[in-house]
């Protein structure tokens, strides 16, 4: 891996409870969007929850090194001694994916909720792939321009139908979006190119860890791809769905996503 030289991670402890999970946030969030889940599980899983590069109070990821790298390493230090639950959310699921696959003696259960690795829907479903790639055009074309903050207003609407007009948002969280943006095309070459290989075979093929693969109800049909091609190519999988979510299931249904969630760590 190269992760950036000195990258230092803030880490959120967000809710009580014996069960520790290591929990991955999606981008223009931080590690305390955990908390509706933590409140729905109250007393029962404390989350580890570190802020990924350019969020929250992390360090600034430098533009140079490998992102995806730099989140995984900073994410395996916050992680205990003994085999943690990890549970990622869209690029966090990305990077609960690679941690178990180079690390699975520390991975307990995996959750992921709508990971983003699209290199997956490339390879199934390429029209889907395809459509989604028209419709973050406009995110394209904005960050092209060298425009984070229309980038950042752009990549927010496109994932949540539900979020708040950006104009009615507070400035520091408007800014916190727009510092963050960055790592949206430095992420690509993990995400639409594997380009950490997790699709060769001895990678996610070769997972033993219990997985779980969430979505919200109205995914996006490369969401929907992704996940199918997951739970496909690994052995110990299984799927399920939030109703009536979209991408945000843990931020928008907290108590939903969480009580699917703990019907699957009551089983390993």
């Amino acid at each position: 891996m190269t992760p950036q030289p000195g990258f230092h991670a803030h880490v959120h402890t967000v809710g009580q409870g014996a069960r520790r999970v290591l929990a991955l946030h999606c981008t223009l969030a931080f590690g305390g969007a955990w908390a509706g889940m933590a409140k729905a599980l109250a007393g029962q899983v404390a989350f580890v929850a570190p802020d990924m590069p350019s969020h929250g109070k992390s360090d600034d990821w430098d533009g140079v090194s490998h992102l995806s790298d730099t989140a995984v390493a900073s994410s395996v230090a916050a992680m205990d001694d003994t085999p943690m639950d990890v549970i990622g959310h869209s690029f966090g699921a990305m990077t609960a994916l690679r941690i178990a696959v180079s690390y699975p003696e520390k991975v307990r259960s995996m959750t992921v909720i709508e990971p983003v690795f699209f290199a997956i829907a490339r390879k199934d479903a390429p029209e889907t792939a395809a459509a989604y790639e028209k419709h973050s055009l406009p995110f394209t074309q904005a960050m092209s321009s060298g425009d984070a903050q229309a980038g950042a207003r752009v990549f927010n609407r496109m994932w949540s139908d539900e979020a708040p007009a950006w104009d009615s948002l507070p400035e520091r969280t408007r800014a916190a979006m727009t510092r963050g943006i960055h790592v949206v095309p430095g992420s690509r070459n993990v995400l639409y190119d594997d380009d950490r290989g997790l699709l060769q075979p001895g990678g996610l093929d070769a997972t033993p860890t219990p997985t779980l693969i969430l979505r919200g109800e109205q995914a996006h049909p490369a969401v929907i791809a992704t996940n199918d091609g997951l739970a496909a190519r690994m052995r110990n999988a299984r799927q399920a769905v939030v109703p009536g979510a979209g991408h945000m299931a843990p931020i928008s249904h907290p108590k939903e996503t969480a009580m699917i969630w703990k019907q699957f760590l009551d089983t390993v």
